[in-house]
């Protein structure tokens, strides 16, 4: 476990490093290791730039999303590879991609519920995917089935405008049967994209629901990222039941949170979700993102950062406060917290998609790393209480910004490393401020 964001503490991993002068006295005790796991529809992201004839002659309309079968899908990918139209092709998926975020920046193990195709060929999608995940991605428990994952194909037109097709394959043929109860229950935890919960009538919404009934079981947090504005506002009175009913942490952008809430103010919108959940990650694009969470009242920080205004007023006085479950306060006391882009963000973006996905990812590599030192310390002063995370609200959100930055400033919307041990341009004054 590396430890999340850079900073000077008492409380430095690894937690195995020890005073030379009582290695004599104290055995050495070997770190008990920990892993986070999460349930995804397996797909690979296609992009390519292509004329409006194209988008014709395959029956598709241009700037909307929609959904092929099979044999369209393959039609379409043999032209766009005999034609050299393809750009990028990429492992996909919200929590495929959050997990093998977090395990670059973790260097520990995530665990990958989903499907995979049984024969895999060289230079197929399921090929792609599995060679674009990282090793430290457990992909032993995916149910093997036969023909295809998910494909999702971006046409691009000569005016920018982008068409999507996606072909489901077998992505959400995924079974409770392949939900392993104990790795669920000795996570982390549980991370979940709203998109489960609306496959109709495959068998992935059952494995999610059973993989959470596992989670609660065990009181492992259950973490949920909203996906799509569409997908939420079809019914969003249903979904602030689901939230309250099974999700501890919610990850969404400024458009999601809109459609949940009925606000168009992020933290108005931040502040009626805590009324489901116990945290909210809520990214806003080029207002940068926001935290809110719960804190017990006597055990609140202040922060010394200048205050901030808003429609709460003042609204970060205690950003240095750890997160916590609700019902672990003893007062239970909402905090905000907000930072903006990190350096202005990128000169030139090259992909958004990735974002959010690189910012929820951080907030679990803190999570887990709370999790890995309560597990491994569990007299330290750093557990007197309860703490959801192992950082501050403005800890965490200087990390998620800072990994949402490396995402925005690549093509892929997946890591190709972790963070850099020292800033080349700021040094540590990013992480001291």
């Amino acid at each position: 476990m590396k430890f999340p964001g850079q900073r000077k503490s008492k409380h430095y991993f690894p937690v195995d490093a020890r005073d030379p002068l009582t290695n004599e006295l104290n055995p050495v005790i070997r770190p008990k290791n920990i892993h986070i796991t999460g349930i995804d529809q397996t797909l690979v992201d296609i992009e390519a730039k292509v004329d409006d004839d194209f988008i014709a002659r395959h029956g598709l309309r241009k700037g909307n999303s929609m959904l092929i079968d099979d044999a369209a899908a393959h039609a379409l990918y043999e032209e766009l590879k005999a034609k050299a139209l393809v750009t990028n092709e990429f492992a996909g998926g919200t929590i495929g991609n959050t997990l093998h975020n977090y395990s670059t920046l973790a260097d520990d193990r995530s665990v990958l519920f989903g499907v995979m195709s049984r024969n895999i060929l060289i230079g197929s999608y399921a090929y792609r995917y599995l060679c674009a995940t990282s090793s430290r991605v457990d992909l032993n428990h995916l149910e093997p089935v036969d023909g295809p994952i998910g494909r999702c194909f971006t046409l691009i037109s000569e005016c920018g405008e982008r068409t999507f097709a996606i072909s489901k394959g077998a992505m959400d043929k995924l079974t409770p049967a392949y939900i392993d109860k104990t790795l669920v229950q000795s996570g982390a935890a549980l991370v979940l994209t709203a998109y489960l919960m609306r496959a109709g009538d495959d068998p992935i919404t059952d494995a999610a629901m059973t993989a959470i009934g596992y989670a609660k079981e065990a009181g492992v947090p259950v973490v949920l990222t909203l996906g799509t504005r569409f997908l939420i506002e079809e019914d969003p009175q249903w979904w602030q039941e689901f939230i309250r009913e099974n999700v501890d942490v919610l990850a969404m952008n400024e458009e999601e949170a809109e459609a949940l809430t009925g606000h168009r103010d992020i933290l108005l919108a931040c502040d009626q979700t805590l009324e489901w959940c116990d945290l909210v990650l809520c990214t806003a694009g080029p207002a940068g993102l926001y935290m809110a969470g719960y804190c017990s009242d006597e055990v609140k920080r202040p922060t010394s950062h200048p205050l901030l205004p808003g429609s709460i007023p003042e609204f970060n006085q205690f950003e240095f406060s750890r997160p916590m479950r609700k019902e672990d306060c003893d007062q239970p006391f909402k905090v905000f917290s907000h930072i903006a882009p990190f350096m202005g963000g990128p000169e030139k973006i090259r992909n958004t998609n990735g974002a959010g996905d690189g910012a929820l990812s951080a907030l679990l590599h803190d999570m887990a790393a709370n999790f890995y030192h309560k597990k491994n310390l569990p007299t330290s002063s750093k557990h007197r209480y309860d703490g959801l995370c192992y950082s501050s609200f403005a800890q965490i959100c200087k990390y998620a910004n800072r990994v949402s930055y490396e995402v925005l400033a690549q093509h892929s919307p997946r890591l190709s490393r972790g963070l850099p041990e020292r800033e080349d341009s700021l040094e540590e004054a990013y992480w001291e401020r």
